[in-house]
């Protein structure tokens, strides 16, 4: 069963710390950065990989310390993402984080998450989340460069044309939400024609 609930967090405006400078790191400071590119993101490892230094030099909201782990590291932060290659170190930071009330995510091991960093599809406005509850990272990954393709660039212009609509509207909440309802049920209207 899939407890998990969606929501999109404006990371720009939190403060994330990520223990790591490998490649697992480096894979998840690009997720953050292509999701949101001002992500406010504090970066502890006692050594960073050219690839990650790279990823990390391409947004000036990244702060590298070159230092090993500390609880320290854990003040004033939202969200957490442990990403070190020590089973150890992983399981200490998720405890220290917890003991704080902070949201973790442990690299690769879904059992220590409070969140997963799914597959994500942005069109302009529009961004689509994937998760397959920690079960399938390639799956979320497949589907992600489906959505990609299938969804036209132009989507964007027919939100924004959307929203200058619902603007416009005169009414309470409750006949806003019908008359766009009413306008937009073309957009998932099937075609039952034979």
């Amino acid at each position: 069963m899939n407890h998990l609930y969606p929501i999109f967090l404006k990371v720009h405006e939190l403060n994330v710390l990520l223990v790591g400078g490998g490649f697992v790191a480096t894979e998840k400071l690009e997720f953050l950065l292509k999701s949101s590119p001002e992500a406010q993101v504090t970066v502890v490892s006692k050594e960073f990989r050219p690839e990650f230094l790279e990823v990390a030099a391409k947004a000036d909201t990244v702060t590298l310390i070159e230092d090993l782990y500390h609880e320290k590291y854990l003040g004033g932060k939202h969200l957490v993402i442990g990403a070190t290659d020590n089973k150890a170190v992983n399981r200490q930071i998720r405890d220290e984080a917890k003991e704080r009330f902070l949201l973790v995510n442990i690299a690769d091991t879904p059992e220590l998450c409070d969140f997963y960093l799914g597959g994500i599809v942005t069109k302009g406005n529009l961004k689509i989340a994937i998760s397959t509850n920690g079960k399938s990272p390639t799956t979320a990954k497949r589907l992600r460069q489906l959505l990609e393709e299938v969804l036209p660039e132009e989507i964007d212009d027919l939100l924004l044309n959307l929203n200058a609509y619902r603007e416009t509207l005169k009414g309470d909440f409750e006949f806003k939400v019908k008359a766009m309802n009413e306008i937009t049920e073309g957009l998932v209207r099937k075609d039952t024609r034979n």
